[in-house]
């Protein structure tokens, strides 16, 4: 409870001083914006969730930070569509740490993965010998 009351008191604060400086129609703007934008995070969160399913599928990332980047993705989403300044700043501060991870993900481990993967393929593929056998057994019963 006390945490709860901690929150608000912020959130109050926070809100009347950036209210105060961009007015009523800017804060009107934001809170419509910043509701936009957590409602198209959350409606692109499939494809995010596929690609963590894959990289955690060619090994290229751990259970526990395919957990952190789903759970922080929605959370941030769902603060970003919560009206107030606070809960704005936390949601786009969550999305930014996600979105970081996943870029490096993307472009240097799961690329990484998926050439390893390959390779392991190919390896596997020079092991094997095309012959043709053909049989010198001319009699039939």
């Amino acid at each position: 409870m006390i945490y709860f009351l901690i929150y608000l008191f912020l959130e109050v604060l926070i809100s009347v001083n950036i209210s105060s400086v961009i007015g009523g129609l800017g804060t009107f703007f934001e809170i419509l914006l910043s509701a936009f934008f957590g409602i198209f995070i959350l409606m692109n969160f499939r494809s995010t969730f596929k690609e963590n399913v894959m990289a955690v599928s060619y090994r290229c990332i751990n259970l526990e930070e395919f957990q952190r980047l789903n759970l922080f993705s929605i959370f941030g989403a769902i603060l970003l569509i919560l009206p107030g300044f606070l809960t704005d700043i936390i949601g786009i501060l969550l999305q930014f740490g996600v979105i970081t991870t996943m870029l490096v993900n993307r472009y240097n481990v799961k690329s990484k993965c998926k050439t390893d993967y390959e390779k392991y393929k190919n390896e596997k593929d020079i092991d094997v010998i095309d012959v043709e056998i053909i049989s010198d057994n001319t009699r039939t019963k």
